[in-house]
């Protein structure tokens, strides 16, 4: 504030306000920093770029449930849609993630050879559970689908939610199952799908529901609102229930939210396919557009020129598939009553009359630019959803380095969100088995329930899974034994990240198998003695 701004604001405040705004105004149209660039408002190119924006249950609540029709409509109708969905499913989850227990020895007080006796009891009887159909609430799904549907469930609608129950399984020790649910089900009370509903207050106690989802006084979530039905039946059928994020008792989660966050105080998901699916539907119809011009072409189209505009006459055809219409639409007559067909296939004859001539339709189809087009938008959208062009077409047409380069790119990519739904799915689970093998005591863990700490230490666990693949196996096994020389990896590692094995598993299986061979020469070597 200058000396005549001090002035005019004693004896004029009003006056004063007035000039302050308007400076305001005038350095919000003048070029400092990137008001010449992405905030400009002067620009021709930026003039009219719409760009609203709030707060992200405006952003994204109020639009969620159109991008989840979209997004599966995009993965039942489009190739594209369909192939990134599976390409993550198959390098993040593959045939599914199987635990690896790490007992953190140290901390418990106990032997390493213990440890590994634990973690070879826990994983013998999680798998167990695990292969069994009856840990999942429709009893037809084992553990390791159930990660692929909640998997593709996020990767399509969002979100997945997944609802751990107890229930009586006289066919299992445990009754822990595992419910699954779509983000449909979460939503306010009394909603209804006629209309966005995405705000209410709980009269009972004041915190604010969003979307479903409960939070207090902190932004915490502490409650999950289910509805009985989708939201497409009658309402009056539909009823909903408050299931509270964590049990009252044991502080366990009621409630797994499968979802990947990108703004702070964001409570819902975001379908992946999202940001291209505009994309993706204008890739779709010109798919659509160009295969019908083929299609069309390759059905050889024929018209009949005239001279005077009178009706064709074929002679012999019999055929009724196609019938011949005049300008006014009304079929064309014939006084030997046979159908006015066209008939065009082998060895088939029309007399045409004098002045007809018949012109050939060539739609010159599919244009020479299709395949590099359709090539140029999926790179684009492969680029958006990290996915290489290469992995999204399984097209690997360049050279071994640039192939390597695109899988090991995708790589980093399908490592985070495994690493990501490992936390989200897989541990909380694995935490709520132990919990209960521990409690009925078909797993003796001393000191399991005395701290949280302990539990964590006993709890500790990896979940390897699919191997990014081998383009060159010589190669790529000779720089995993140069690693594991320079003491810059182990043999655990390696295994599972060249092949998805168990390094421990691989070591006792070639053991058994050296004895076998041992064991056949000698009794080879005595029958030669014999002879």
């Amino acid at each position: 504030m200058n000396v005549v701004d001090k002035v005019v604001e004693y004896f004029n405040p009003v006056a004063a306000g007035r000039r302050a705004a308007a400076r305001i105004s005038l350095d919000a149209i003048r070029n400092y920093g990137y008001s010449e660039g992405a905030a400009s408002r002067k620009k021709k190119s930026m003039k009219n770029w719409r760009n609203e924006s709030a707060s992200p249950q405006s952003d994204i609540d109020m639009n969620l449930d159109l991008m989840r029709r979209r997004s599966r409509s995009s993965y039942y109708t489009s190739p594209i849609a369909t192939s990134a969905i599976h390409t993550n499913r198959d390098h993040v989850i593959g045939p599914g993630l199987k635990v690896v227990p790490k007992i953190d020895y140290k901390f418990i007080g106990i032997e390493r050879e213990r440890a590994a006796e634990l973690e070879s009891d826990i994983k013998f009887k999680f798998n167990a559970w695990a292969s069994r159909k009856n840990c999942c609430i429709t009893g037809q799904n084992t553990f390791f689908e159930l990660q692929q549907i909640a998997l593709m469930t996020w990767l399509m609608s969002g979100e997945c939610f997944v609802f751990p129950m107890y229930v009586n399984n006289p066919d299992s020790d445990f009754e822990l199952t595992i419910k699954l649910m779509e983000g449909d089900l979460i939503s306010n009370p009394n909603s209804n799908a006629e209309f966005v509903d995405i705000y209410r207050i709980n009269n009972d106690n004041g915190n604010r529901i969003y979307n479903g989802i409960e939070i207090d006084d902190l932004d915490r979530v502490v409650a999950y609102h289910v509805a009985s039905d989708y939201s497409d039946r009658s309402l009056a059928s539909i009823s909903w229930t408050r299931i509270p994020a964590y049990g009252e008792k044991t502080g366990n989660p009621n409630v797994l939210h499968v979802f990947n966050a990108i703004r702070p105080n964001q409570y819902r998901g975001i379908p992946y396919l999202a940001p291209v699916i505009e994309d993706i539907k204008q890739l779709r119809r010109y798919q659509d557009a160009e295969i019908m011009a083929a299609l069309i072409n390759g059905l050889f189209s024929v018209f009949i020129k005239t001279e005077d505009g009178e009706p064709p006459a074929f002679e012999g055809v019999d055929d009724e598939s196609f019938s011949v219409q005049t300008s006014g639409g009304k079929p064309l007559e014939f006084d030997n009553g046979k159908s006015n067909d066209l008939d065009i296939g082998n060895g088939n004859i029309n007399v045409l009359r004098p002045g007809e001539s018949i012109e050939v339709v060539d739609g010159k189809r599919p244009s020479s630019n299709f395949d590099a087009f359709i090539q140029s938008v999926c790179m684009t959208v492969g680029a958006a959803l990290d996915i290489p062009n290469e992995l999204l077409l399984k097209k690997f047409s360049a050279s071994y380095s640039a192939s390597r380069g695109a899988l090991l790119e995708a790589w980093n990519f399908f490592s985070m969100n495994r690493t990501w739904f490992a936390d989200s799915f897989c541990n909380p689970i694995y935490r709520l088995w132990l919990n209960e093998a521990v409690a009925k005591g078909i797993i003796d863990l001393p000191g399991y329930f005395d701290n949280r700490y302990i539990r964590d230490a006993y709890s500790r666990a990896e979940w390897p899974g699919p191997s990014p693949g081998q383009l060159d196996p010589t190669k790529e096994v000779e720089a995993s034994l140069m690693k594991m020389k320079a003491g810059l990896s182990n043999g655990e590692k390696e295994a599972i990240e060249l092949n998805g094995t168990d390094y421990e598993e691989n070591l006792e299986q070639l053991a058994a198998e050296r004895q076998t061979m041992k064991k056949l020469e000698l009794r080879m070597e005595g029958m030669n003695e014999a002879d």
